[in-house]
């Protein structure tokens, strides 16, 4: 596969510093933008580095790491990289700038445990590190290797060398996927509770005939209410209207009686035969003669309400009877009425949902089996295009490995679907499928002729897990380059030849990314770019490290130490300049 050339400058990590981590007092490492290798001796504080930049990169903050009598570390990292990088875009949402053509990062753990994050002068949360991180190092360890073992991890790298050919079918897949899973929970949710549904549905039924059958209006309680109060007290409101009207209008039966008209229109006459003396009067006399107009109209009133008033027996019997079918209404279903025609109004709308659900568990049917014919075929196409890449991966990583003196070792991979006859049909099988399709992915490793071909967790030695895990970058490094790899101590359990072949295979990597390798072997350690060296001092009770850049003769020396375990070997010394010599030739 042709690399991928981004439209960006490489990011590239120049220095971190790192001021009261673990052994480490205050150190400043500058990386090259090629190959760097830390060395130095056992205890020095190697993985410090590797610790550094994983806390730069969001890792977790651990407040025994802060170096004893400190009240924090600081890790400070700056990387050099293009405005439309990834990684610049994404700080940049976050507020944050470069400075000069430099994202500025930094991270601060407390001896309390609290941890704070600065991207670009902006503070930020930690998680904004781990995503950056994504865009920036890829870090190997020893724990790496061992994630390497799993299958899904397998199956990843092997999507991510096939770009495209896999990642357009598998997003396709996984959307298909997760639309069968809520089809699946919604269909087993109606078909499972079927029984319930059908309890309400009868509930609602009968409600709804309830209320259809006495038929309530609105507001009609209330009518009901104020009419059967005025039916219950029928006679004393006649006879109160009639008192009301006699001492208003008269008696027709009491001639010679005083009734408040006769009254005001006694007023009325006095006050009119002299109201021409006095315009005030005047006024007080017109006021009374609206006094009489008024009380003869009430008067009349109060005669009509006593004739009009219904006093019949049998109105109040119906009135009371309506009355009490609409309390058994609102006793179920409502406060008043109008509640009740609220819950009717809602429980028709349920009941016709109800009544649906037969159609759409017709239609959730119909749906999931075509989700699942649609499923067979993107899988199928997920399969193929695996089992293609899978073909030029493996190819390429058994070149890899004849490079790093595993010349016989040869590897496959085996992609096959487990059987489920709840599952998919793929290939003429029902298989078991999942959110990344329905294949099992296992790298395997023949490391000599004549071997069969093993899983890479039972068919390879610690240092050829190693090469194989150096083999997989260097393959990926061609189709999809990662700014940075940082290896810790990747070439455990490697020697002699083949450390040299390790050595080369990384400077391979660093022409077209950053490659930061801590590393024991001075084989590995004299291909790279610039050799950093971790040393220690003891001053007391108090112990410092700090990081050099080794030149010339400290170089050789450092070297030399590594080759024989003091730097004043004569054969050591020449066996250094030797590996020096042939690295540049190399290159």
């Amino acid at each position: 596969m042709a690399p991928v050339k981004p439209r960006y400058r490489r990011p590239v990590l120049e220095e971190m510093r790192i001021r009261s981590l673990g052994v480490i007092d205050d150190a400043v490492v500058e990386l090259s933008p090629g190959f760097t290798a830390v060395t130095g001796e056992t205890g020095a504080g190697k993985t410090m580095v590797v610790t550094s930049l994983g806390l730069l990169l969001g890792g977790r903050a651990d407040p025994a790491l802060v170096r004893v009598g400190a009240k924090a570390a600081v890790v400070e990292g700056r990387i050099v990289m293009s405005p439309d990088a990834p990684a610049a875009l994404r700080a940049e949402e976050a507020g944050a700038e470069l400075d000069d053509g430099a994202l500025l990062i930094s991270r601060t753990v407390s001896a309390e445990g609290r941890s704070r994050a600065h991207v670009g002068g902006r503070s930020v949360p930690v998680g904004l590190l781990g995503e950056l991180a994504d865009d920036l190092v890829a870090v190997h360890g020893q724990t790496d290797q061992q994630g390497l073992l799993r299958p899904a991890r397998q199956r990843q790298a092997l999507d991510r060398y096939a770009g495209d050919a896999v990642a357009v079918p598998l997003e396709k897949y996984a959307a298909a996927y997760r639309r069968l899973r809520a089809v699946a929970v919604e269909l087993d949710t109606l078909t499972t509770r079927a029984r319930e549904r059908a309890q309400e549905a009868d509930l609602l039924r009968f409600g709804l005939d309830e209320i259809a059958g006495v038929e309530p209006l609105p507001g009609e309680d209330v009518e009901l209410a104020a009419e059967a109060e005025r039916l219950g007290h029928a006679e004393s409101l006649a006879s109160a209207a009639q008192v009301a009207h006699a001492a208003l209008g008269g008696n027709p039966e009491d001639p010679e009686a005083i009734d408040a008209n006769m009254l005001v229109a006694g007023a009325h006459r006095a006050l009119e035969s002299v109201r021409s003396h006095d315009p005030a009067l005047g006024v007080l006399a017109e006021r009374i003669g609206e006094l009489g107009i008024l009380l003869a109209d009430v008067a009349g009133e109060l005669a009509g309400y006593a004739d009009d008033l219904d006093a019949d027996p049998l109105r109040l019997a119906a009135v009371e009877e309506r009355r009490a079918a609409l309390t058994q209404l609102t006793r179920k279903y409502g406060d008043s009425v109008e509640t009740v025609l609220e819950w009717a109004e809602q429980g028709s709308a349920r009941l016709l949902e109800l009544d649906g659900d037969d159609e759409r568990i017709g239609e959730l049917t119909a749906e999931r089996d075509g989700l699942r014919a649609e499923l067979s075929q993107l899988a199928q196409a997920l399969t193929d295009a695996r089992v293609e890449a899978a073909t030029l991966f493996a190819s390429a990583v058994t070149e890899e490995l004849a490079s790093l003196a595993m010349p016989h070792a040869r590897v496959t991979i085996d992609i096959r679907q487990a059987d489920d006859p709840e599952g998919v049909e793929v290939g003429g099988r029902t298989v078991a499928y999942g959110p990344s399709g329905a294949d099992e992915v296992e790298l395997l490793l023949a490391p000599h002729p004549g071997a069969q071909p093993r899983p890479i967790a039972k068919g390879a030695s610690g240092g050829e897990l190693s090469r194989v895990m150096l083999a997989v970058e260097v393959v990926f490094a061609g189709s999809d380059p990662v700014p940075t790899y940082l290896f810790d101590e990747v070439d455990a359990g490697v020697g002699g030849k083949a450390a040299v072949e390790v050595g080369r295979r990384l400077a391979k990597l660093a022409k077209s990314a950053q490659v930061v390798v801590v590393t024991h072997l001075p084989q590995v350690a004299a291909f790279a770019d610039r050799q950093l060296l971790v040393e220690k001092t003891s001053d007391g009770s108090v112990t410092r490290s700090g990081v050099t850049v080794l030149e010339g003769e400290a170089r050789i020396r450092e070297l030399s130490r590594m080759l024989a375990g003091h730097e004043d070997s004569a054969s050591a010394r020449a066996h250094a300049e030797e590996l020096l010599a042939a690295a540049r030739a190399d290159a």
